[in-house]
């Protein structure tokens, strides 16, 4: 998985619109290879993130789990020490 892609189901504040988008944005870049698209490429590039952030949020509305909701400031620290570790910072 794209590593700009952050888990968004089971928190305890809901994901947000735009939290998708910016999903929906980094998986049409990593799977089209393009940063910003051509102008010929445009329009299909953006009604694709569109396309997806649609399914994606039907999708977590539709998960069910059982476990505990996480907390967003809990599972950033996390992985702001998972980056440390990796990267030695």
């Amino acid at each position: 998985m794209c590593r700009n892609i952050k888990t968004l189901f089971n928190f305890d504040l809901p994901v947000t619109p735009e939290e998708v988008q910016a999903a929906s944005l980094q998986f049409v870049r990593k799977i089209s290879g393009f940063n910003k698209p051509s102008q010929a490429n445009e329009a299909v590039f953006l009604a694709a993130i569109d396309e997806v952030a649609a399914v994606s949020a039907r999708l977590l509305q539709s998960l069910e789990t059982n476990a505990p909701p996480k907390n967003r400031e809990e599972e950033a620290a996390k992985a702001k020490a998972r980056a440390a570790e990796r990267f030695g910072d």
